[in-house]
C-alpha cells in the first residue's frame, strides 16, 4: 500500500491543469486545415482551389505567433504544433499539388524533385526550431517554408489562371520545386521583418503604402503573389552576392592601404 501511495503518476497534476492556449492554437488549427483542403483538392484535380488554399493556410500561420505574442499566450506546445502544421501545409501539399499538376509525366525525376522540396521543408523546420535562439532575428537561415509553398503555389495558380496546362511548363515547374527545396536548406539569408513593431505608431506614409499594396495584389493576386515571392526567393541570393562584393572590396582596400610605420 505504501509503495502505492509513493509512486508518481504518469502525468503531473499541474501540467495538467494547465492545458493548451485556446486562440492561437485555433489559427494553427485551421492553418493545417488549409494545408489538408489542399491536399485533398490537388488529389481531385482542382489544382487552383489547392494553389488558393495554401495562400490562406500562409495568412493563417503568419497571425497565430503574432496573436501568441499580442496575448502573451506563446507555450511549447504551440509551437511543436505550429511546426507539424507546418510541414503539412508548406512541405507535403505544395509538393503534391506540383507534382499532380505538372511533375507527374517526368518519372522518376519528376517525384525526386517533389521529394526534394518536400525533404527540405522538414529539413527547414528541424533548423528553424533547433536555432531559434542562435540567429539573429532580423534573417531567416534558409528560405522560409511558407514563402517557399506560396513561390510553388503562386506558379501553379498563375499558369492556370492563365490557360496553360501543368504539362506544358513541366521543366519549369520541376526546377522551381528543387530551387525552392534547395533554398530551404541553405545558408542564405533572408530578411524576416520581425523587427517590425505592430505596436508602434508610424509614419501616415506607411499606411498609404499598405493600402496601395492592398489594391495592387487585388488587381491581379495570382500574378503579383507571385511575383513579390519569386523576388523575395531572390532576394536572399542578391543580398549574398553585395556582401560578398563588399567584403571583397574591403579586404582589398585593407591591403592596398599600406601600414603607417614610425619615421
Amino acid at each position: 500500500m505504501a509503495d502505492l501511495q509513493s509512486r508518481k503518476p504518469l502525468l503531473n497534476p499541474e501540467r495538467r491543469r494547465r492545458g493548451i492556449y485556446i486562440l492561437p492554437n485555433l489559427f494553427t488549427t485551421a492553418a493545417l486545415f488549409a494545408g489538408f483542403y489542399a491536399i485533398v483538392q490537388a488529389m481531385n484535380g482542382l489544382y487552383e482551389q489547392a494553389a488558393v488554399a495554401i495562400f490562406i493556410a500562409m495568412v493563417l500561420d503568419g497571425l497565430d505567433g503574432r496573436v501568441a505574442r499580442l496575448t502573451r499566450t506563446q507555450s511549447a506546445f504551440g509551437a511543436e504544433y505550429d511546426s507539424l502544421s507546418d510541414m503539412v501545409s508548406f512541405g507535403a501539399a505544395p509538393s503534391l499539388i506540383v507534382y499532380e499538376w505538372a511533375l507527374k509525366g517526368m518519372g522518376k525525376l519528376g517525384w525526386m524533385a517533389a521529394f526534394i522540396y518536400c525533404v527540405g521543408a522538414a529539413l527547414r523546420l528541424a533548423r528553424f526550431n533547433t536555432n531559434i535562439d542562435v540567429v539573429d532575428k532580423r534573417y531567416f537561415q534558409g528560405l522560409p517554408s511558407p514563402a517557399a509553398a506560396a513561390l510553388v503555389a503562386g506558379l501553379v495558380w498563375v499558369m492556370i489562371d492563365n490557360g496553360i496546362a501543368g504539362p506544358d511548363v513541366r521543366w519549369y515547374a520541376c526546377a522551381l520545386t528543387i530551387f525552392a527545396g534547395v533554398s530551404m536548406v541553405s545558408n542564405v539569408l533572408f530578411y524576416s521583418g520581425k523587427e517590425i513593431n505592430l505596436r508602434r505608431s508610424v509614419p501616415f506614409i506607411v499606411i498609404i503604402a499598405f493600402v496601395l499594396g492592398f489594391l495592387l495584389v487585388s488587381s491581379y493576386p495570382p500574378g503579383v503573389l507571385f511575383g513579390l515571392f519569386l523576388c523575395y526567393a531572390v532576394s536572399g541570393y542578391v543580398l549574398g552576392v553585395w556582401n560578398w562584393i563588399k567584403g571583397r572590396r574591403r579586404g582589398a582596400a585593407s591591403v592596398a592601404t599600406p601600414e603607417k610605420t614610425d619615421s
